[in-house]
C-alpha cells in the first residue's frame, strides 16, 4: 500500500522541481493531472493545451512504458522515503531525462515526472568549469598573492583563502598561513602591525577600500619586503566581513620613491646653501662698491667742488664743465646706491613689512601702476633667510608682473600667525597659462618655488575667483 501524500507535500515536491519541469499524472487513468510552473513558463501554453496531448508528444514515453516502469517500482519509489534526485529514471533520449516517483494523494494513486534538461545542466557544469580554470589562471600569472581573509573583534587575520603566490611572497605556504594566520603579523615591525589593524577597522566600518604598506621580515631569506595590500570588503550573509584582495612586493618601488624623496631633500638643501652663499657674496660686493666706488666719488665730488671754487668770475666755461661732472658724479652716487640696494637691499635692516612696503612703493614709482600693500602686524619676527626670501620672491613676482601681466593694479598682503607667514601677491593682468609653467626657460617661477621649499614652506600660482589675472601665494613657518 502506498503512503498517503498530502497537499502540502505535493506543492513542496512542486517547489523542489521548480528549475526542472514536474507533471502529475493519474496512475489509473494515465491521464495529465497537473504541471507545474515551469512547465508553463516555458511554453507560453495553459494546462488545458497540456491536458489534449498525449504522454509520448509531452514526455516522449507511451503510457505503456510509463506504467510498465511504474509497476516495477512499486511501493520502493514512493514519495516520502525519497527524495527527487533519488527517483527512478525511466529513460534519457536527447537532452532529456525522466525521474518518476509513485505517489499517493486524497485516496488517489498518482505518477510524478520530473523532467530534467540535461543540455542546461551540462552547459551550467562546463561554464562553472571554465570559469575556474580561468580563476586559476589568473591567479597562477598574478605577480603576488590573491587573498581572502576576515577579521576577528581584536583585528587579527583569519585567511578563508591563499593562493600559491604566498611562498614567493612571504616564503610562508598558504596552508600554514591558514593554520597559524599569527605568523603573518609577527613579520611586520610593530609600528605597520599598528596601521593595518587601524585600516581594518576603517575599512570594516565604512566598508571602504583597504589599502596598507608596510614591511615584513622574511625569516627564510633574512631579507625586508615591502609590501603592499589592497583589498574591498563585502558583507556576508552572516554579517561577517570578508576582505578580497591582493598582496604585491613594492620593494623595489618603495626603494626608488625613498630614493627619489631623499634626492628631493637633498636638492633642497643644496639650493638653500647656493642661496646663502650668493646673498653673502652679493652683500660682500655691495659693501665693496658702498665703500669703495662711494669713497672714490665722494673724493671725486669734493675736487671739483674745490676746482669750482678756485674759477674765477671770465672762466665760464670751465665753471660749466665742471658742473656738468658734478652732475655726473651725483648720477654714478644714485647708481651705486641703486646697484648695491639691489644687491643687499639695506631696507631689510627696517623688518620685512618696512621692506616689502618700500617694494610696492618703488613699482609704483616706477611703472605708475598702483600697488595695494596690506600687513596684519607692525612687525613680524621672522629669520633672516625667511626676510630675503621673502623679498626676493616679491621682487622675482614684481619683474614678471611688469614684462608679462600687462596689469593695471597690483595687490601685496602679507600676514602672520602663531605659526606661518603668508605673502600673497595678486594682480589683475592677462595671467598665467599651465603651459607657462612648464616652458623650459622659466626660471623665475622655479627660483621662487625652490627657495620657498628650501626653507620648508610651500609656493603657489593660481587664479583669482574672478578668472583673471593671477595669484602666488608663498607660506613659510615660524
Amino acid at each position: 500500500m502506498l503512503p498517503l501524500v498530502d497537499n502540502h507535500l505535493f506543492l513542496k515536491a512542486m517547489m523542489l522541481g521548480v528549475s526542472d519541469e514536474v507533471y502529475l499524472i493519474d496512475a489509473s487513468t494515465m491521464q495529465l493531472v497537473n504541471v507545474s510552473e515551469s512547465v508553463l513558463n516555458n511554453s507560453g501554453a495553459d494546462l488545458e493545451i497540456f491536458k489534449q496531448q498525449s504522454l509520448d508528444s509531452l514526455l516522449g514515453v507511451s503510457q505503456q512504458k510509463l506504467r510498465e516502469h511504474t509497476d516495477r517500482i512499486g511501493n520502493q519509489a514512493h514519495f516520502i522515503e525519497m527524495s527527487l534526485d533519488q527517483a527512478p529514471i525511466i529513460t534519457e533520449s536527447g537532452h532529456f531525462q525522466l525521474r518518476v516517483i509513485h505517489m499517493r494523494a486524497d485516496e488517489k494513486e498518482y505518477i510524478l515526472v520530473i523532467k530534467n534538461d540535461l543540455l542546461s545542466k551540462d552547459k551550467m557544469l562546463q561554464a562553472l568549469s571554465e570559469s575556474e580554470s580561468r580563476f586559476q589562471a589568473i591567479v597562477s600569472n598574478t605577480p603576488g598573492l590573491v587573498l581572502q581573509f576576515q577579521a576577528d573583534s581584536n583585528d587579527d587575520i583569519r585567511f578563508v583563502y591563499l593562493s600559491e603566490g604566498s611562498k614567493a611572497l612571504l616564503g610562508q605556504d598558504p596552508d600554514e598561513l591558514k593554520q597559524s594566520p599569527q605568523l603573518f603579523y609577527s613579520m611586520m615591525n610593530a609600528r605597520d602591525r599598528a596601521s593595518l589593524r587601524t585600516g581594518l577597522r576603517s575599512s570594516s566600518a565604512h566598508l571602504s577600500m583597504l589599502d596598507w604598506e608596510g614591511r615584513m621580515w622574511i625569516d627564510g631569506w633574512q631579507d625586508t619586503k615591502w609590501i603592499n595590500l589592497r583589498a574591498t570588503p563585502r558583507k556576508l550573509n552572516n554579517d561577517v566581513i570578508q576582505w578580497d584582495g591582493i598582496m604585491l612586493n613594492i620593494t623595489q618601488s618603495k626603494k626608488e620613491k625613498l630614493e627619489i624623496e631623499k634626492s628631493r631633500r637633498d636638492l633642497a638643501e643644496l639650493t638653500e646653501h647656493i642661496n646663502k652663499i650668493k646673498e653673502q657674496e652679493r652683500t660682500k660686493i655691495a659693501r665693496e662698491i658702498h665703500d669703495d666706488l662711494g669713497g672714490n666719488l665722494t673724493a671725486i665730488k669734493m675736487g671739483l667742488s674745490s676746482i669750482t671754487s678756485l674759477l674765477g668770475t671770465d672762466q665760464n666755461a670751465l665753471r660749466e664743465h665742471t658742473q656738468h661732472l658734478e652732475a655726473i658724479v651725483d648720477k654714478t652716487f644714485e647708481t651705486v646706491h641703486r646697484i648695491s640696494g639691489n644687491l643687499r637691499p639695506n631696507i631689510l635692516d627696517l623688518g620685512i613689512v618696512d621692506a616689502i612696503e618700500w617694494q610696492t612703493k618703488e613699482f609704483t614709482k616706477q611703472l605708475d601702476i598702483p600697488c595695494r600693500f596690506a600687513c596684519n602686524q607692525a612687525e613680524i619676527p621672522i629669520t633672516t633667510d625667511q626676510a630675503m626670501a621673502l623679498f626676493r620672491i616679491c621682487q622675482e613676482a614684481m619683474s614678471n608682473i611688469a614684462k608679462y601681466a600687462k596689469a593695471t593694479q597690483v595687490s601685496v598682503d602679507l600676514n602672520a600667525s602663531a605659526n606661518e607667514v603668508v605673502m600673497t601677491i595678486s594682480d589683475n593682468g592677462i595671467g598665467i597659462g599651465p603651459d607657462d609653467k612648464l616652458k623650459a626657460n622659466s626660471f623665475g617661477l622655479r627660483g621662487m618655488n625652490e627657495r620657498a621649499v628650501a626653507l620648508h614652506g610651500s609656493f603657489k600660482i593660481s587664479k583669482p575667483a574672478d578668472k583673471h589675472g593671477t595669484v602666488i601665494t608663498v607660506k613659510l613657518p615660524i
